[in-house]
């Protein structure tokens, strides 16, 4: 009998891990591995087509290296006349560079150049894996970097960040950043990765954090090359000394409404929050774009020269 029961225990054991490890697998293809997802709606081309009708014979392409070897791309638009500010506009999870028309004309209508990644493994860049923001933050100093290189020391920059772009720009706030990056403004952006992933997790598929996330945080640091508690926005942001705009919708859920207030406590610079009724994830342009565009205005006459 004694033995029975010690053999249904092992049996009972091998199959948890059994379980486990193929859930973890599951979480990691489906968050990490990069691809179509199916609760990711494409834009589709005519719209693409229309909201960058504005840069028409403004638009060209250029790509860097990372620090990892992988070739990324951006579009750039430019001005007829030599601009002397820069906005650096990064956009969400499995997303691209085609997605962020309107954010970018917003930025160019202010007299703006306007440079927009493809991040890693999204879009023309290269890489396998999503960085949510945290693999991304290196890149983005790549790109700093070429900007300052290429318009010259007295160049302004804006880092401005959608959702997973927001993360992305607040996690770059924590890099020893050039002077020239002068302010930085996120939309809907979230506290860190490991929070993010668990309220997905709880969201999709009514399952606790514990133990898939640990576990699921380990292996994509063994594949990709970071944890999810590493990836943190609250982090970084206690470094930052830069003035910063958050901007979240009041009925946002998919990342929620609740961790704009974490991140805002977090930074050690000049800030402003402003939150739209009515709006949804990545939708308070699109509910108010005429506040939304005054905000935005607003929040850079105070830091950049007219």
């Amino acid at each position: 009998m004694k033995k029975i029961l010690i053999y249904g225990i092992v049996i009972g054991v091998i199959v948890i891990v059994i379980g486990l490890g193929a859930g973890v697998n599951y979480l990691f293809n489906y968050a990490i591995v990069a691809g179509k997802k199916d609760f990711i709606n494409d834009v589709k081309q005519e719209q693409i087509e229309k909201d960058w009708h504005f840069a028409q014979n403004h638009l060209s392409e250029e790509s860097i290296k990372s620090d990892d070897g992988l070739n990324l791309v951006a579009k750039k638009v430019t001005h007829d006349n030599p601009s002397k500010k820069v906005a650096i506009v990064a956009h969400g999870y499995m997303g691209k560079s085609d997605y962020m028309g309107q954010y970018a004309q917003l930025f160019y209508d202010e007299g703006f150049d306007v440079l927009v990644p493809d991040n890693r493994a999204h879009g023309k860049s290269e890489g396998k894996y999503v960085g949510f923001g945290w693999l991304d933050r290196k890149d983005y100093v790549r790109w700093i970097d070429e900007v300052v290189k290429e318009y010259g020391t007295d160049v302004n920059i804006v880092l401005y960040g959608l959702s997973m772009g927001a993360a992305t720009v607040m996690m770059t706030s924590g890099e020893d950043l050039p002077q020239q990056v002068k302010v930085i403004i996120e939309d809907c952006g979230y506290d860190s990765v490991r929070n993010e992933l668990a309220f997905q997790l709880n969201d999709m598929f009514n399952l606790p954090s514990f133990p898939m996330i640990p576990l699921a945080s380990s292996y994509t640091k063994l594949r990709a090359g970071y944890s999810f508690g590493e990836a943190s926005a609250v982090k970084q942001l206690e470094k930052n000394k830069l003035p910063l705009l958050f901007i979240h919708g009041d009925k946002d859920d998919f990342v929620p409404t609740d961790m704009v207030y974490q991140v805002y406590r977090a930074t050690k610079g000049p800030k402003e929050l402003v939150i739209f009724e009515g709006a949804k994830h990545a939708e308070s342009l699109k509910k108010h774009p005429e506040e939304y565009k005054k905000t935005v205005k607003n929040f850079l006459s105070k830091y950049f020269p007219k």
